[in-house]
């Protein structure tokens, strides 16, 4: 195999899980040249994995099918004549470029009863013995039904250094201080939230403890008024969400001395990018997305009714995540930002 194009997840944390693939299908094939093809709010990310050769950032809506536009991506990606594709989402609108692309092997899950798009079909596992999304990918590097060794490496991104100070000038942060990131969103819903008066709380900590500690809160835009509510209780929170691109909020989190963090893609990316981080847990599960990396602690108080995997609390009390306090939050923090005070 020479060159494989890969359909890319729609989902930030999800793209930065099927990174271990990547590395699997370089070890496998030396050679290859690997391109991916990924909604342009996930591209970024892409861009910064060392496997990936080019990243073609699409403009396709999420879940609407776009027929015109796909078979116009695929009549210009016929020409780069790809020996295989990856098709990681599991929609049968996703395996359509790579078989109007006339790419001869298209590889995924069966998916929607995709039996006529892809010829290399792996099977879905039932959810309840769905492995980690981790494995889930990269079993795509091998044969329907082989052993997928457990020995797989960790999700890495590559950071600049020269960036990372660009975008801190931009937004007049002193690099020679402590950087705090505060990730508050979490586009899967409302379950998937810490509440802001439990950032502000933990912020004020942190303000005690660390006086010269900068905090700053990423995310979308549609995390600015969670970020902006934090800002409101915590004068020390600076709220950044919505004002940076995907691509500058990597530059600063490959910088911060720690991040606190919902489960969401930008916990992903700070596990990826080897910071220190506390993921906070409620409606899902890490067992089955954690962030991996041996620099994350995880705090998920696993609650008879959690994980529910619900967008908003079937309970109406959101329990898992209003009970897990600032104060234990901040004893992971606290050790944290004195060992990089320290180192």
């Amino acid at each position: 195999m020479r060159r494989a194009l890969v359909i890319a997840p729609n989902w930030i944390g999800d793209a930065l899980m099927a990174q271990p693939l990547f590395s699997r299908l370089v070890k496998l094939h030396p050679r290859i040249e690997i391109d991916a093809l990924a909604p342009t709010w996930v591209a970024p990310v892409l861009e910064r994995m060392p496997e990936i050769r080019d990243v073609y950032a699409t403009d396709l809506a999420h879940g609407k099918l776009q027929l015109l536009r796909r078979w116009q991506l695929a009549g210009d990606l016929r020409a780069e004549r790809y020996d295989a594709a990856y098709v990681l989402p599991n929609s049968l609108k996703s395996a359509l470029i790579p078989w109007l692309a006339h790419i001869p092997l298209r590889i995924g899950y069966t998916g929607e009863n995709r039996f006529g798009l892809l010829n290399v079909r792996h099977a879905n596992p039932p959810k309840q013995e769905r492995p980690p999304m981790v494995k889930h990918y990269a079993a795509l590097a091998w044969a329907p039904g082989a052993t997928v060794p457990d020995d797989l490496p960790m999700p890495r991104l590559e950071s600049d250094p020269n960036e990372a100070s660009r975008v801190s000038a931009r937004f007049n942060l002193d690099t020679r201080v402590p950087l705090l990131v505060f990730c508050p969103g979490a586009e899967y819903g409302p379950s998937k939230r810490w509440p802001p008066e439990h950032f502000a709380a933990l912020a004020r900590m942190v303000g005690q403890s660390f006086p010269y500690t900068q905090i700053v809160a990423l995310g979308s835009p549609k995390d600015a008024p969670l970020a902006q509510a934090i800002a409101d209780q915590a004068s020390n929170v600076r709220n950044l969400c919505g004002q940076t691109a995907l691509g500058e909020a990597c530059a600063l989190i490959s910088r911060a001395n720690a991040v606190v963090t919902n489960d969401s893609g930008l916990m992903h990316v700070a596990a990826a990018l080897r910071r220190p981080l506390v993921a906070l847990y409620g409606s899902t599960d890490p067992r089955h997305t954690p962030p991996l990396s041996d620099l994350a602690k995880v705090q998920w108080l696993h609650l008879e009714c959690s994980p529910c995997f619900a967008r908003e609390c079937p309970l109406g009390h959101q329990n898992c995540l209003r009970e897990l306090g600032p104060e234990q939050v901040f004893g992971d923090l606290r050790g944290m930002l004195l060992g990089q005070r320290q180192g």
